[in-house]
């Protein structure tokens, strides 16, 4: 990196610091509410980001009720007081539900105790009551000043200098209940403790040919029982939105003992806390229970979760939501007016954005008006197309059809996973031989990848044969890396014999390489001459054309795990640091991904080049970071980030340039990062992207029928991914151009953008770049043509 690079970035982050400077500014930060795991991430982001654009922050401890008090319930936060919360649960500074807030009175008192500090900017962290509550506050806030300044508690040029309030809201809630925000501060960790639980329950039941009842968190929203439900494969699921038809009792256990006939040894029932019938009475675990005793005779077992969901550590997607969320909460806060709405600030996609927080809490209401008033298409419509998807797609997979009612498509689809093995493929795979046998297809599964392809490897798959796959991790096909290139004949040859029309390829960038010889080779072999679509499923998470792949979740959990040990032990030792060695070849998707949810120091990665300066640089950092309270080093690098400065190297580097200050140690995370139970997120994900693919294959072959269509065209041979909030297919020919084949990446990156987050929440100097400011964007019902969201 030359002089006039460095320079040029320098240029960068002063002119981010002039657009955004906290001089004089004062935050304050509270959790109310239910606490979710998640939070303390969000805190530590809104603490450290607000140091870093020199605003004064301040933690208020029990949510309004210390803001009510005051006192010592409002103390200012520094750099180290929020060292090592990354990876606790719960909320470090105390959340209380709170009476006096709710009175004038009450808000009257902490408006006092604010304009004390000379706070005028909130940053919430709850529920919807929570963020109404603050809303409320801002309005009421130049009546409360006059009203204060008329007491004589504070004087006229206070009433001026603190005018207005701004407050930004961040929604912390296990139920993911908030309309306008994909997935809520919580909601993946509460999933993680369900599937824990569910993948433990699944064992003893199976035992013991049981049926279990799971009750889970849930009174207003059923999110966390239909995600549950979609991940572990239920029998059948009770929520408040989408009650079961009438009925539904005899229903039940018409399903129950056709799957205990299929030969399966348990059934999982899972229900929500606010499950209701039709006409809004209540469907309790225990009155479940009592039926499928009376009517099946079958040993069932109720475990009702409870405050369990709430627990735990957070996961590494609710540490990395809820760091870019605090981040972008400060920016909000940074450039709002007196004229700004208070706003939330959201994910939709992987794109952060602000939404309006009035608009959301009415549409989060309309959801509970809907169900009140028996709407209950109208409830499942207004919780958001994810809902909706997510509603659709468990009702396809969990109940079959009798033959005599699928109509026959006479078409043959085969099912192939290629590449290294991905926690998800199974689930992927489940899910497609389900949607295919339910679209009327015959499903085939190829063995060992294109390998056991071309020997014939080739059997036909059942709706029974997939049954309990979505919790198995690794690939139950069987994976390999050969590509089809040397063996085309005896592919196109075993397309013939088994008259294949279509084909579903799963895999990392293998199975990309594979379909684009597959491609190339359809002149050749008319065989190939039929549609393809590949799913990406890889921990590298490097498949062009998408944002995210199966399994590279679960390895991400797998990294921020270790991390956390590894942490607990620096800790214990003093004055240690630690480097650790990532997968993703030269993706550095997991290094830096995982440093963010590890609240690492650095993370070398390939796409970002660096030298002995950098390196030198990060050594004299973590030399001051040791005369700190905080006296551990945590450092990660992707396995090819440079060819020279080894995992070695740098170990020699840092234990020689820290000597007498540190020492080090090393660690290579190797296999495990491919191994374990899938991450709820990528059964979840696994689950519909491979349904989606399903559909579009059907569509397709739809179209050619009775034509004997040959597909040629390059829109028959596609990879499906998620893009910034969209599912798309796209040719895998148009990808080439955005491949970086020598290095087996996409050119465009878009986590890159994320790199400066990891490196401010570090205490590094780093150019952010900010969302326009003002720029609010409106909650709206999607229509029907937009694409399922993931």
């Amino acid at each position: 990196m030359d002089d006039d690079d460095v320079s040029a970035r320098k240029g960068s982050f002063r002119k981010f610091l002039e657009h955004l400077s906290g001089a004089g500014k004062a935050i304050g930060v509270l959790t109310s509410g239910g606490d979710a795991q998640g939070m303390n991430a969000a805190v530590r982001a809104v603490v450290r980001m607000g140091i870093y654009v020199g605003a004064k922050v301040y933690f208020i401890y029990e949510g309004y009720q210390g803001m009510v008090d005051g006192g010592s319930n409002i103390v200012e936060a520094n750099w180290e007081s929020v060292s090592s919360i990354l990876q606790v649960g719960g909320t470090i500074i105390g959340s209380a539900r709170c009476k006096a807030f709710r009175t004038r009175e009450g808000r009257l008192k902490a408006a006092g105790n604010l304009v004390q500090r000379g706070i005028t900017n909130l940053c919430v962290i709850g529920g919807d009551g929570s963020l109404t509550g603050a809303n409320i506050f801002r309005k009421e806030w130049s009546g409360l000043l006059k009203e204060l300044a008329e007491n004589g508690d504070i004087d006229g040029e206070e009433v001026q200098k603190h005018a207005y309030l701004n407050v930004v809201g961040m929604v912390g809630s296990i139920d993911n209940d908030f309309c306008g925000t994909d997935m809520t501060i919580g909601t993946d960790s509460a999933l993680h403790r369900i599937i824990e639980v569910v993948d433990a329950i699944m064992t003893t039941a199976q035992s013991h040919q049981r049926t279990f009842v799971l009750e889970v968190m849930g009174r207003h929203c059923g999110y966390l029982a239909l995600v549950s439900a979609l991940a572990c494969g239920a029998d059948w699921v009770f929520l408040p939105e989408s009650p079961p038809e009438e009925g539904w009792q005899e229903n039940m256990c018409i399903k129950l003992s056709e799957n205990r006939a299929r030969k399966k040894r348990l059934n999982i029932i899972i229900v929500a806390e606010g499950a209701i019938d039709t006409q809004n009475k209540p469907i309790t675990s225990e009155q479940i229970k009592e039926l499928v005793v009376t009517q099946l005779g079958y040993d069932t077992r109720v475990t009702i979760l409870g405050h369990v969901q709430r627990g735990g550590t957070p996961s590494a997607f609710d540490r990395i939501l809820a760091s870019r969320m605090g981040v972008e909460a400060v920016v909000a806060l940074l450039q709002a007016t007196p004229e700004t709405p208070a706003c939330v600030v959201s994910l939709s996609g992987n794109q952060a954005v602000r939404l309006p927080l009035v608009e959301c809490v009415h549409m989060t209401q309309d959801v509970q008006k809907a169900m009140d008033e028996r709407r209950f298409k109208d409830a499942v419509r207004l919780r958001g197309r994810s809902f909706e998807s997510n509603l659709n797609t468990y009702k396809r997979l969990a109940i079959k059809m009798p033959d005599d009612q699928i109509p026959k498509s006479n078409c043959n689809v085969a099912v192939i996973n290629v590449g290294a093995p991905a926690a998800g493929m199974n689930a992927a795979v489940r899910s497609a031989v389900r949607v295919g046998i339910s679209e009327g297809h015959k499903m085939f599964a190829i063995y060992d990848g294109f390998e056991g392809f071309a020997k014939g490897q080739i059997k036909e798959i059942g709706w029974a044969d997939v049954g309990g796959w979505t919790g198995q991790g690794g690939s139950i096909l069987g994976t390999k890396r050969t590509l089809p290139g040397k063996s085309l004949e005896a592919i196109a040859e075993q397309m013939r014999t088994h008259s294949i029309n279509a084909l579903l390829i799963i895999g990392g960038f293998e199975a990309y390489l594979g379909l684009l010889e597959l491609s190339a080779a359809r002149e050749k072999y008319e065989e190939l001459c039929v549609p393809m679509v590949m799913v990406p499923a890889t921990v590298s998470n490097n498949v062009p054309g998408s944002d995210f792949s199966i399994g590279a979740d679960t390895a991400l959990n797998t990294i921020t795990d270790t991390c956390d040990r590894i942490k607990q032990s620096a800790s214990g030792t003093k004055r240690r640091v630690f480097i650790i060695e990532t997968m993703g070849g030269y993706c550095g998707y997991l290094a830096n991904m995982g440093a963010l949810a590890a609240g690492a120091d650095a993370a070398y990665i390939f796409e970002e080049p660096f030298d002995i300066r950098d390196l030198q640089a990060n050594v004299e950092h973590l030399t001051e970071k040791m005369k700190t309270t905080i006296q551990r080093g945590l450092v990660l690098r992707n396995e090819s980030c440079s060819e020279h400065y080894t995992t070695d190297f740098i170990y020699h580097l840092y234990s020689e340039e820290g000597k007498g200050v540190f020492d080090c140690r090393k660690n290579v995370l190797g296999h495990m990062q491919q191994g374990g139970a899938p991450s709820p997120f990528d059964r979840n994900f696994g689950t519909k992207i491979s349904a989606r693919a399903m559909q579009w294959l059907s569509t397709k072959l739809k179209e050619a029928q009775g034509k004997g269509k040959r597909f040629v065209t390059d829109d028959s041979i596609c990879v499906l991914g998620i893009s910034k909030r969209n599912l798309l297919f796209q040719p895998v020919a148009q990808l080439k151009k955005e491949t970086d084949f020598e290095h087996r990446i996409p050119k465009e990156q878009w986590w890159l953008k994320l790199r400066p987050l990891m490196k401010i929440l570090a205490k590094y100097k780093a150019s952010y770049e900010v969302s326009d400011p003002g720029q609010l964007e409106h909650v709206h019902h999607r229509g029907h043509e937009e694409p399922a969201a993931i």
